[in-house]
């Protein structure tokens, strides 16, 4: 797995398959691990907020999310195999769960589409041990949450809350979680759930999965990708003139 700096940020070149891999064997070796997917938007805030920055850097597995900074990497002459779609990597990893007997914690969104997810998944995966799930709603009492997590004996927690809540919220208990692993998934449950739509393979292939959230929320969404993409291609240009 190498790993390279792009726009000020440590991350991972690696295939969806190495990812799993090396996830795996750390932890059959019992190797905390913490792992964050980084996109557009989170590249270009974590320059101007210093804890979202310091939560990310301070993961042990740095994946390329979104296709731009994919293409973004690949312009400044790094070999970029594939992206690593959170997504994606959520159901390989609850997939290579299930084989391997590690029981998994989901924590996120509302009771109802935590829920839908947890049956989802399990209609997915059979074998898959759910050690336990709540809802991303507990901000008046987060060591109770900590607490339940660890208790559960899980070895996997996966963090469905939004950025930077998720990443500052894993920076601040990881070494009180009890598990082996934790990754931040944003809206994977949403789309697991049926809430949101994934879009089709050809825009995701091309790299255009966030018109795809504009087409579907444009009055929420419009303005966060045109000011994120923006300021991205402008720190590329300059980037690519040093």
């Amino acid at each position: 797995m190498k790993r390279i700096n792009l726009l000020g940020c440590p991350i991972d070149i690696t295939s969806m398959d190495e990812t799993v891999s090396v996830i795996k064997e750390l932890l059959r070796e019992g190797v905390f691990t913490q792992h964050v997917v980084v996109n557009v938007a989170k590249l270009v805030n974590m320059r101007a907020d210093k804890a979202l920055k310091e939560s990310v850097e301070g993961c042990d597995i740095i994946n390329i999310d979104g296709m731009g900074v994919v293409l973004g990497a690949r312009l400044c002459g790094y070999d970029v195999p594939e992206r690593v779609a959170g997504v994606d990597l959520f159901h390989n990893l609850l997939n290579m769960s299930a084989i391997e007997e590690f029981p998994v914690f989901l924590l996120g969104a509302t009771d109802d589409i935590v829920s839908k997810t947890v049956q989802k998944v399990k209609e997915q995966n059979p074998d898959l041990i759910i050690a336990g799930y709540h809802h991303g709603y507990f901000w008046d009492d987060e060591e109770a949450i900590v607490e339940k997590i660890k208790q559960s004996g899980a070895k996997l927690l996966f963090v469905a809350i939004t950025s930077p809540k998720k990443e500052n919220f894993i920076n601040k208990w990881q070494d009180k979680l009890g598990v082996s692993f934790v990754m931040g998934v944003g809206g994977t449950f949403d789309v697991v759930a049926g809430k949101v739509k994934r879009a089709p393979l050809w825009m995701q292939r091309y790299g255009l999965e966030w018109l795809y959230r504009v087409i579907q929320e444009p009055r929420r969404m419009w303005k966060r990708y045109l000011v994120t993409n923006c300021k991205f291609a402008w720190l590329l240009f300059k980037e690519k003139l040093k």
